[in-house]
């Protein structure tokens, strides 16, 4: 296999978000009293602070936790901090934070920052400084909608799912008859957990599940730069058989204001008729482009790709989706043709049908990649996290995982969270895991599309080439 393919998607990637000179800021202010607080702006490259009689060890804890450093301390110093001031540069800040002690900064490669701390020689600095745990929030409330439930029968069921709504007083409000799966919507919840108990044990019924609400991904941000990405991507004439088709379930995707006509399929929808808005690039539209842009930046494409994407919009209008839509999405970019589905959305619920239905499809060699979430905290995020599913969370432009991105152990991979896209000829940001789903997405199709290599082969090359480097564990 040639020496060109994931790693050059990934440096490329990497010197994208460089270029971008963009970073995020996870500065939050320390609370011992009202007036306290220590901010680091790091996309200003600036500090703030206002701090009355802190100890060192508090400080550093401060310090630990805002810049992800590894900050090594002389044991047993002594020094109380007061100090108030707004905009210094990271040095001067330091400076003033430590006052007569002495300090270096030590950057590094791919690994966090070192800072050292000490009063008599920089090898005297061997305390480990750890930084407080970030509290994970509360598990989320389970986001099944209480009024309806989803049915899969039984293969050769003697009765009807329109018998069986019309008996339990159920509106049929989704079907994938394929897979004998119907979404049933009741009068209430209470008359919802009735129908539950009365289909236990219908010997019709295979089995009984909640469909749970997931939310819209956010769309890109504008940016006042002025810059557009170059693309001087071009499609490469395919047959049925050279084609690669990589599924996008996700918002509905436009072709106006953007670079993708020439490498979109007929959309599907399983999802009401959407209207996009005119003013904005949908979340969709900003994955399309994350996966051709990652694609351009290759030599292997100078001169075209055969790689179209299909997109299959599972929200329409709505600011949600469901778990039912979501796996009649997949189930439907399957049947499209793709062989790399990329699922730049998620939520916290496990739905056994959306596990299936990809497994199904995984069984036939079809390729998932999925968001691991945008939450700094472990807890899996679906369908990221079924394992028939490669997981992906997102870097920052120095190499660490970003400090708003779940690193759960479910968590496969990492790419870069960030990529500019146009949008009638102005420049938008999209920032997170799904981001980082794309750009691996678009890996996998620039390995198969050269080498033909799919399925487990595929799969296996994506996730050892991004696999998460133990450096990376916590940014």
């Amino acid at each position: 296999m040639r020496r060109w393919g994931i790693g050059f998607v990934w440096e490329r990637g990497a010197r994208l978000a460089l270029w971008l000179s963009l970073a995020l800021s996870f500065g939050w202010a320390a609370t011992s009293r009202a007036a306290d607080r220590l901010v680091w702006r790091d996309r200003e490259g600036l500090v703030d602070a206002d701090l009355e009689g802190w100890p060192l060890a508090k400080l550093l804890r401060a310090i630990s936790a805002k810049t992800h450093w590894q900050i090594l301390v002389e044991p047993k110093l002594e020094h109380a901090v007061t100090a108030k001031f707004s905009g210094l540069k990271t040095g001067e800040a330091l400076r003033r934070l430590l006052g007569s002690l002495n300090f270096m900064l030590v950057p590094a490669t791919n690994a966090p920052a070192k800072l050292l701390v000490f009063q008599t020689s920089m090898q005297a600095a061997t305390d480990v400084v750890a930084a407080p745990p970030e509290p994970e929030p509360p598990p989320a409330d389970k986001k099944a909608i209480p009024n309806e439930l989803i049915a899969i029968l039984k293969p050769g069921a003697r009765e009807s799912i329109e018998q069986i709504a019309e008996r339990l007083g159920a509106k049929i409000v989704g079907r994938m008859a394929d897979l004998r799966a119907y979404r049933l919507e009741f009068d209430s919840e209470t008359a919802a957990q009735s129908a539950r108990a009365q289909l236990a044990n219908d010997e019709d019924v295979e089995s009984i599940q909640a469909n749970y609400a997931v939310a819209k991904p956010s769309p890109p941000e504008p940016l006042a730069l002025g810059l557009l990405p170059p693309f001087t991507l071009r499609p490469k004439a395919t047959t049925d058989t050279s084609r690669v088709v990589v599924g996008l379930v996700d918002t509905a995707v436009q072709t106006q204001g953007t670079v993708l006509k020439d490498f979109l399929l007929p959309a599907l929808s399983v999802a009401a008729k959407a209207e996009p808005p005119t003013d904005q690039p949908t979340h969709g539209t900003a994955m399309a482009e994350t996966v051709l842009y990652s694609l351009s930046r290759s030599s292997e494409t100078a001169n075209g790709t055969p790689v179209r994407l299909l997109p299959v919009d599972v929200y329409g209008n709505d600011p949600s989706t469901t778990t039912f839509e979501i796996a009649k999405g997949i189930y439907a970019a399957i049947n499209g043709g793709a062989r790399i589905v990329n699922l730049s959305l998620g939520g916290g619920d496990d739905c056994p049908l959306v596990r299936a239905v990809i497994k199904s499809g995984h069984d036939q060699g079809v390729v998932f990649v999925g968001a691991a979430g945008n939450e700094p905290v472990t807890t899996p995020t679906y369908p990221a996290a079924y394992p028939e599913v490669i997981a992906a969370t997102a870097t920052t432009r120095s190499g660490q995982i970003a400090a708003y991105a779940n690193r759960g152990d479910f968590v496969d991979v990492a790419a870069p969270g960030m990529s500019l896209v146009p949008y009638q000829n102005e420049p938008y940001l999209i920032v997170g895991t799904s981001t980082a789903s794309a750009n691996v997405s678009a890996a996998a199709a620039l390995v198969l599309s050269a080498t033909g290599q799919g399925g487990s082969e595929l799969e296996a090359q994506i996730r050892k080439a991004f696999a998460v480097k133990p450096a990376l564990g916590s940014p």
